[in-house]
């Protein structure tokens, strides 16, 4: 399942830079995440980095993309492929 951002984002550039598949970019007024290219971090850690670092605990599970982890594992080898 990819992950979103909720509107409790505060802009704080914190997820950016720990996203192993440059799935975040700035977005207007909030960051988003490409559903495409999230994986959770499968394939590259335990948990998504995203979640863990944080500040305001804004980044969910999307109910609208689900996907077990052996498809987010198979998107994680194409992209890094």
């Amino acid at each position: 399942m990819a992950l979103i951002i909720t509107e409790d984002c505060t802009s704080c550039d914190a997820c950016v830079e720990v996203c192993p598949n440059q799935a975040i970019s700035a977005g207007e007024p909030i960051y988003v995440i490409d559903p495409l290219r999230c994986t959770e971090c499968v394939g590259a850690h335990d948990e998504p980095q995203c979640v863990t670092v944080c500040p305001a605990a804004c980044i969910v599970k999307d109910p609208n993309w689900p996907e077990t982890p052996d498809q987010l594992l198979a998107k994680y080898n194409d992209l890094h492929s």
